[in-house]
């Protein structure tokens, strides 16, 4: 029997992207960012079969008027009761930087609930109990514009924008905050496999970081690393869609 919206109610800021029952996936934006930055990823899986659901922070897009939550617990918890994710069957997980992380208490918190998490795709993430012992990131306009430029993915122009930085920097700011306030200790795991994924020329979350997230599963663990910075999924979305699709 074919899977269809009926089954599930969906808040408006879940954009999803159908495929095939049974291969329900959802996508965590990076700090800062908003679901229509996985758009083109979403479409690239959705052409694969996968159904496919964009997920939405507060202080951005359709919730720009939501208050920003205190810490990534909180922001798992609020994604968590956003659907009926039950009727979907068992879940994938595709995180991007803080993403992974949301989706990593996502999978803790579904358990509970008798949600079954098959997969977490962590990409451009250091592991949960590596967070704590780094360097926090900054909050302040100053700190942020120079962290955003840093890190890439933002046309430089756009940071020129007073209009633009006034919808980016309190979600930007609201995600680091959160961030900045996360722990997760060595010893804390999750059943789903964990399928860890990087670039190569990631001054921010190297190698030895991603890694550390076999530590976090009582399942299968995969390290995929890639040509590019903190954001190589830009140049690498199809051959990242393929490897999730496959799964």
């Amino acid at each position: 029997m074919s899977l269809d919206l009926d089954r599930i109610e969906l808040t408006p800021w879940i954009k999803r992207f159908p495929g095939r029952p049974g291969t329900a996936t959802l996508v965590f934006p990076h700090a800062g960012g908003a679901a229509a930055a996985y758009r083109r990823f979403g479409m690239a899986l959705a052409a694969r079969g996968v159904d496919t659901f964009l997920l939405q922070y507060p202080q951005r897009g359709e919730r720009l008027t939501h208050p920003a939550v205190a810490t990534v617990g909180d922001l798992a918890t609020d994604m968590l009761g956003a659907a009926d994710w039950a009727a979907l069957g068992p879940l994938r997980l595709f995180g991007h930087c803080m993403g992974a992380l949301v989706g990593f208490e996502f999978a803790r918190q579904a358990v509970r609930r008798g949600i079954m998490v098959r997969e977490l795709w962590a990409s451009a993430s250091q592991a949960p109990s590596t967070v704590a012992g780094s360097r926090p990131v900054p909050t302040t306009d100053a700190g942020l514009l120079t962290d955003i430029a840093d890190l890439g993915g933002t046309d430089a122009a756009l940071l020129d924008d007073d209009d633009f930085l006034a919808l980016l920097l309190p979600a930007v700011r609201a995600d680091y905050r959160a961030f900045n306030a996360y722990t997760c200790g060595r010893d804390v795991r999750i059943t789903a496999d964990v399928h860890a994924l990087g670039g190569r020329d990631d001054h921010r979350v190297d190698q030895e970081l991603l890694r550390q997230w076999v530590i976090h599963t009582d399942g299968a663990f995969t390290f995929t690393e890639f040509a590019g910075g903190h954001f190589y999924l830009d140049d690498h979305l199809i051959t990242v869609a393929d490897l999730v699709s496959c799964t």
